[in-house]
């Protein structure tokens, strides 16, 4: 959870200073997500995200390095520059993407579940997405027919309560949610604190046994709160949240609710926070070090693809 917190804010110390181009959405006040969730899987389990999925990525066990060069822009990144912040794939942790049309994914993940239990396997795919993404059809398409086809697929709503859209849209979005289970021929729901990465995991265990177990979708709206803008663009309060309402969320970041925790049960000292935190320190700037010395992708590989479809 700090080696995403730190390298987050080092990506938006590089973004200020113009390494990163584009959109980039930080991840920051959602970590215990991210960790609880992919801390559960297996090795051969499938993940797919949204746009927002540095977090996702690093928790899945993406290189720092492969991460950081891809947000640069750079050949050494894990899309070899071309997808930037909004698409890290990694197809040897079978992390499926970053994607950058809300809701699109959805059915993606439908069809990796269905995949899965066309193969005869027993692997389940994780699929996080923002809470505005109920707003759209694809969302309800997909997951009727996840329930209708009984595919092991978990939709892990990350509702952050700022999903881009209207007040109007937004509050017909939580209504939805709240009615949940019984849309979808019963699929299994479940609220979760998304703060506490240890009420993340025990929600998830139960639902990777149930979809895993017996080949059914399942449905978890994890209730957290970013700390930072949409994207790098929006302020961080002042613009459609105040600070006084910020202020009272950093209260249960997950990161100190985490430490005070393992301090009061003796596995965790102070020191030993401080060593953790040096060494992330030094990992990050190993990343900005490694992507700021990486080549920018040569002209040609713009074409690399049309080249091989066509075998010129």
């Amino acid at each position: 959870m700090i080696l995403q917190r730190r390298f987050e804010e080092k990506v938006g110390e590089a973004y200020a200073l113009g390494k990163i181009g584009g959109f980039c959405h930080l991840y920051i006040g959602q970590e215990a997500v991210s960790t609880g969730v992919l801390s559960m899987l297996r090795p051969d389990d499938y993940v797919i995200t949204t746009y927002r999925d540095h977090g996702q990525a690093l928790a899945r066990g993406m290189s720092p390095r492969a991460i950081m060069a891809e947000l640069f822009g750079r050949i050494d990144g894990c899309s070899r520059g071309k997808g930037g912040s909004m698409h890290l794939f990694d197809r040897n942790l079978n992390f499926l993407g970053g994607h950058g049309i809300v809701g699109g994914h959805v059915p993606v993940a439908a069809g990796v579940g269905f995949a899965i239990k066309y193969r005869g396997g027993d692997q389940v795919i994780a699929c996080f997405m923002g809470e505005s993404v109920v707003n759209t059809g694809a969302f309800h398409e997909a997951l009727n027919m996840a329930a209708l086809w009984k595919l092991p697929c978990v939709f892990i709503i990350e509702n952050n309560k700022y999903g881009m859209g209207t007040a109007v849209e937004r509050a017909a979005a939580i209504k939805e949610l709240d009615r949940r289970a019984d849309a979808y021929d019963g699929m299994m729901g479940e609220h979760v604190d998304g703060q506490d990465v240890f009420a993340v995991r025990e929600a998830v265990g139960r639902a990777l046994a149930h979809a895993r177990g017996e080949s059914r979708p399942v449905l978890l709206e994890v209730r957290t709160y970013r700390y930072m803008g949409h994207s790098m663009s929006d302020a961080v309060s002042g613009t459609y949240r105040s600070k006084a309402e910020l202020d009272e969320y950093l209260k249960r970041d997950p990161i100190a609710l985490l430490a005070a925790r393992m301090k009061e049960a003796g596995d965790l000292a102070d020191a030993d926070l401080d060593a953790m935190e040096q060494e992330i320190k030094v990992v990050c700037q190993d990343a900005w070090d490694f992507a700021d010395a990486s080549p920018e992708p040569p002209l040609d590989s713009l074409y690399e693809d049309v080249l091989a479809e066509t075998g010129t």
